[in-house]
Order: structure tokens, then C-alpha cells, then sequence
């Protein structure tokens, strides 16, 4: 079986490189066709090839301006192309880079598969027909959590959970006992400010947040004070590590905005267990596992309290983080293969 992986954006390389090697280990021939990572180095491949036609420019040019948006718009054009021009058995693609664009250019000839990591993406959330228009065009829809698969359902959409695996890890444990992390790309809808909030509640804890902002983080600095510990940029997979090993608990206090979180699946594959805001599927791996705690969506109150158990009980603690462990033995990217080939197989 020949299958595309495709993530034009590079959005999530992480992602695209564990599950290309993990098909790849069952026999699959796989090829990820993305563009160039903007903020670090990637994986290299192993036992599947990587090719990069989109936005060849724009990507090395710019990291976050918007000077690279009328850029990559005509790069666009020539990247899709390269894609469809391929014959796979399977085409899979994890985003679309620019869905107004994908709605005149994206028209597959072999069977296709989506992944909706965001569902419906933040910038373009509220153009419903645009794309109930987009998603009809696939075989199939991936979603990774029984959340996901209602929301679209809504839409009259149906989707698959396949469950986002956990990225594993097993750094050095040296944490005191009372760090908060918050982990991964710093925007609005991540709820840094409710982490800082929750935080202050809870005496003797420190906040460690770990990630590239894409907002200012002035106002948070000087909300938290001396509060937070601040290890800011896209990091090498040493410093992640070194961060996860730091930390108690994780802290995910987030907006609706998404099905999953990467992040979050760092920390469990880390042995770190969680406390986060019912948005999403986030709750999914959490309660099933027993990896953390789960409160209601923007009750900083509850977000607090959670935590403070987890801090201050040894063996609430213990059970959390058995809870993690659990996830990381469990939801396995070899495990996500077999589910996606066999999705794949009722395409051929």
C-alpha cells in the first residue's frame, strides 16, 4: 500500500513524522509531503521519504510575520499541484493550509482521508459551508476523540476517532513537588492567564511555562511576577524533556477551540499527570486513564483546587501519575497505525 501523508503547513511535524515511521514499521510505503519547519529541526525520517514542495520561499524567509501570507498564497498554487500530481493508494492529509484556496484547488482523484486535529480551524471557524464543502470531499474524517466526532456530527459530518497517541518520554525525574507546567505554543485560546490565576491560589507553587509565544506576554509577565519561570522559544527536545522532568502537574486550562492537544500528550507520555478545562477531547485520555483531573471549562476555582489536591496528596499524586504511565503504555503510535490502515484498507 502506497499512502501520502500530507501536512502542507507543517503544522505538526512531530505528529506527521511518528505516524509516517509507525506505518512505515508496518509494512507501509509512506511518504510525508510538507514545506520546511519555520521555528527548529524535524525528525528525520525513518523508513518512509519526506519531501518538501510547499512554500519553498515563505517558509525560509519568515517565521511568524504576516509579511509571508501574500507569499505563501501564491506558492500555494504550485505546492497543491505536486500533491495531486502523486498517485497513492491513500491520501492522507492532517491540515489545509488555505481552505478558500483548497476549496477551488483540492479535488483528489484517489481515495482521501482528513485529520481534523482543530476540527474546524480557528480562522476560519465561522465559514460553516466553507467547510462542510471541504470535508465532503473525503473518504474519510479522523477525529481523535468521541468529542470531536459529535461536534462534526453536528455539521452532519461523520468521522472516526482514531485517539492521538501520547509522544513518549522518560526524562529525568527532579521535580520538587510543587511546579505547575504550562507546555506548548503560548496563544490566547491556551489560558495562561487562568494558569497564573490558579497558581496564586495554591501556596508555595511555582508556574514553569515552556513555549514559542505567538502573543505578547508582557501583560502575563507582569501579572505572575515572580510567580512564573519563564523558558521562552521553540525548544530542542532536551530542554522539553528537561521541562517535563521538572514538573508536578500540568496545567491545561484552554478555550474550546480544539479537539486535542499535543501538549497535553507530551506531558502524559511523560509521566506527568494533568488537570485541565473540559474543552474539546482533552478530558478523554484523562479520565480514562485516571491521569489527572478534569474541571469545568473557566472555573479557576476548580482549576486551583484540583491542582492543590494533586500537590499536597502523595497518593492522589501517585495515582495520577500511574495514570500517565498508563496512557503512555496505552495509546501507542503503533497502535494508531493498525487503526489507521485499517481505515485505510475499507478505502481499497
Amino acid at each position: 500500500m502506497r499512502v501520502v501523508i500530507s501536512d502542507p503547513p507543517a503544522f505538526t511535524p512531530a505528529y506527521d513524522h511518528e505516524l509516517a515511521a509507525a506505518l512505515a514499521r508496518r509494512k507501509i510505503d509512506v511518504e510525508l509531503v510538507t514545506s520546511r519547519f519555520r521555528f527548529g529541526e524535524t525528525p528525520a525520517p525513518v523508513g518512509y521519504r519526506r519531501s518538501e514542495p510547499f512554500y519553498p520561499v515563505s517558509s525560509r524567509l519568515f517565521r511568524r510575520s504576516r509579511l509571508r501570507i501574500p507569499l505563501k498564497v501564491v506558492e500555494h498554487l504550485p505546492g497543491t499541484a505536486a500533491l495531486l500530481l502523486r498517485r497513492p493508494d491513500i491520501l492522507h492529509l492532517q491540515w489545509l493550509a488555505a481552505p478558500e484556496l483548497d476549496r477551488v484547488l483540492l479535488r483528489p482523484r484517489v481515495p482521501t482521508v482528513f485529520t481534523a486535529h482543530d476540527l474546524l480551524p480557528r480562522r476560519t471557524v465561522g465559514k460553516q459551508g466553507l467547510w462542510r464543502d471541504l470535508l465532503s470531499r473525503f473518504d474519510r474524517i479522523v477525529v481523535h476523540s468521541e468529542r470531536g466526532r459529535e461536534s462534526l456530527a453536528d455539521l452532519g459530518v461523520d468521522a472516526t476517532v482514531i485517539p492521538h497517541p501520547v509522544f513518549p518520554s522518560d526524562p529525568e525525574r527532579v521535580d520538587d513537588g510543587h511546579t505547575l507546567l504550562c507546555l506548548g505554543t503560548i496563544r490566547p485560546y491556551k489560558g495562561i492567564g487562568d494558569a497564573i490565576a490558579a497558581t496564586k491560589q495554591i501556596p508555595g507553587a511555582r508556574l514553569l511555562i515552556v513555549g514559542d509565544p505567538v502573543e505578547s506576554v508582557n501583560g502575563y509577565r507582569a501579572e505572575a511576577g515572580d510567580l512564573a519561570e519563564w523558558r521562552l522559544g521553540y525548544l530542542p527536545r532536551h530542554e522539553l524533556e528537561r521541562a517535563l522532568g521538572e514538573a508536578t502537574v500540568a496545567l491545561f486550562p484552554y478555550l474550546p477551540q480544539l479537539d486535542q492537544s499535543g501538549a497535553l500528550l507530551q506531558a502524559l507520555g511523560a509521566g506527568v499527570p494533568a488537570v485541565a478545562y473540559d474543552v474539546g477531547g482533552i478530558a478523554e485520555p484523562i479520565e480514562r486513564f485516571g491521569a489527572g483531573r478534569v474541571v469545568p471549562a473557566g472555573d479557576v476555582e476548580a482549576l486551583a483546587g484540583a491542582a492543590r489536591e494533586l500537590l499536597d496528596d502523595d497518593a492522589a499524586l501517585e495515582r495520577a501519575r500511574a495514570g500517565a504511565r498508563l496512557a503512555r503504555d496505552t495509546l501507542t503510535w503503533d497502535a494508531s497505525a493498525d487503526a489507521h490502515i485499517r481505515l485505510y484498507e475499507e478505502l481499497l
